[in-house]
């Protein structure tokens, strides 16, 4: 390891590597637990997310079982988990209450990490566990697709899905069918219905491998594939700060997970869990922390994308030309806090179908996320792929609110001007399109087709311009371009800031 601070201990130099004892079972008095999860992915979201919560209820005795952690891919090593006996430090950092805070936790809930594919009997044995009942994965958005090419017969199949597939399929067989040896999956990747598709990627690899109508009869009737929404920003291993942790907790931790108070786990299942997986209730009284078992995670969903995701891409492109870099610095700049504010509760709440305190509620939580002084968010990071995202993330509010009122949303509308200004560049190189603020080159990330056309009509009339970006049906539809007045207003806005500047339009208009 690197960078180890080094101090004197009787006369004799030391490294503290050699001083701090790694954190490990004997330290923590870890309980031992029956093995209820299978976790496909050893990553930080899941250990700072999910294992984070199993922790927190089996310390308030609602919930006795433990986690064992599975590598589903071929490369990497489970070493450090190893070292550490599993044991690891979780360090929430944010806002609470109004409050900078810090809450660490010790989890002790996992018990073991095994390789799929170098320890495949070891794995592959707990499909025969009497106690296992739930399934965790993260295995990326790419994770969660069908590959024809996988076959029964392989120690373990390539994709996560033929994996599951074989994985129930021997616990099937184990348990003769058995109704009460169904397993419960609770995907987190970042796709909608995320459960859904996974059921049906088991399903097709169970017709391709020609597995016995029973099985999928058991897959249906004693399985459950929720569908998850997640939410809390994970900002991983802090490299920086490892040392000087060490040497306030008197241990050392190589697997430290850091993130934010904030948590949100919406798990939607035809079958009611919530009684058999109470982390609602472990959760209760904790700030900021949710699990809500639901039969429908549309509305959250909707939610999370149009206040959490649209705030973001609504503001970060003004902020960024008005002369900011992060969210933090964004969030002390009233001029662009005003902004936020005023298009989250004026222009995006009243176009959602939740109860308006909830999202209210909701959007001052955003606020204080958004606030967080541990988290150094870049807003040119967010700015990469921004015409989806506004598709994604804005359109509905806008076109909501014009359906609602028969007018123009300001503050969206003008979102729409910011990102042009901020796309504008002639310039292709590396891949990027090249913008300018202050005389400083930025990079521009985007799809191929979107940089090619900012950069062959950059500089024409505006009025043109502007026409042509809003009626491009890739890249918006046929809406926009038939919102009437929406061109001039936008063309409007952007000779504004071409002219005047960015900060000087914005206070001109939204002060």
């Amino acid at each position: 390891m690197s960078g180890l601070m080094e101090y004197k201990e009787n006369g004799m130099d030391l490294r503290m590597e050699d001083k701090m004892e790694l954190l490990q079972r004997s330290k923590t008095g870890k309980k031992e637990r029956p093995v209820r999860v299978l976790q496909f992915g050893e990553g930080n979201f899941l250990r700072g997310f999910v294992d984070y919560m199993i922790d927190i209820a089996n310390e308030k005795g609602l919930f006795d079982g433990d986690i064992v952690l599975v590598k589903p891919i071929e490369y990497g090593t489970l070493d450090r988990f190893h070292n550490q006996e599993c044991q690891y430090t979780v360090s929430l950092r944010g806002i609470v209450d109004g409050e900078p805070t810090v809450m660490n936790r010790v989890i002790t809930s996992v018990a073991d990490a095994v390789a799929a594919h170098e320890e495949y009997e070891k794995y592959s044995a707990y499909a025969k566990l009497d106690t296992l009942r739930y399934i965790v994965s993260n295995t990326t958005e790419a994770g969660i697709v069908y590959d024809e090419s996988d076959r029964l017969e392989m120690n373990p199949p390539k994709s996560f899905p033929a994996k599951l597939a074989k994985f129930l399929y021997e616990r099937y067989k184990h348990f003769n069918g058995a109704s009460d040896k169904g397993l419960v999956m609770l995907p987190v990747e970042l796709i909608d219905d995320n459960g859904i598709h996974l059921r049906e990627c088991v399903l097709k690899q169970a017709d391709n491998w020609g597995l016995e109508d029973g099985f999928k009869k058991w897959l249906d009737e004693a399985c459950v594939f929720t569908s998850t929404l997640v939410d809390r920003i994970i900002t991983g291993y802090p490299k920086d700060e490892d040392e000087k942790l060490w040497q306030e907790w008197g241990y050392r931790d190589e697997l430290i997970v850091t993130g934010e108070p904030f948590a949100l786990w919406v798990i939607e299942s035809a079958r009611d869990i919530s009684g058999e997986l109470p982390l609602d209730k472990a959760l209760e009284g904790m700030s900021g922390m949710n699990v809500i078992f639901t039969d429908n995670q549309k509305p959250y969903k909707q939610r999370k994308v149009r206040i959490l995701n649209g705030a973001h891409t609504s503001f970060v492109l003004a902020s960024y030309l008005a002369g900011n870099d992060i969210v933090l610095e964004s969030m002390k700049d009233e001029l662009i806090f005003k902004f936020m504010k005023e298009t989250i509760f004026d222009e995006v709440i009243p176009t959602l179908t939740l109860p308006k305190k909830e999202l209210e509620d909701f959007a001052q939580a955003v606020i204080t996320r958004f606030n967080n002084p541990y988290v150094k968010h870049a807003l040119l990071s967010i700015s990469l792929n921004s015409v989806s995202k506004w598709r994604a993330r804005c359109m509905p509010s806008f076109l909501g609110y014009v359906e609602k009122n028969g007018k123009l949303p300001a503050h969206l509308t003008f979102s729409i001007a910011a990102l042009m200004a901020f796309y504008q560049g002639t310039e292709l190189r590396d891949k990027a399109l090249i913008g300018h603020r202050d005389g400083q080159e930025y990079q521009i990330m985007d799809d191929a087709a979107v940089l090619q056309f900012f950069a062959e009509n950059t500089g024409k009339d505006t009025k043109q311009f502007v026409t042509d970006f809003l009626n491009n049906t890739d890249f918006f539809g046929d809406e926009l371009g038939r919102t009437q007045g929406l061109a001039d207003a936008v063309a409007g806005y952007l000779d504004e800031i071409n002219a005047k500047g960015m900060r000087k339009t914005m206070e001109e208009h939204f002060s």
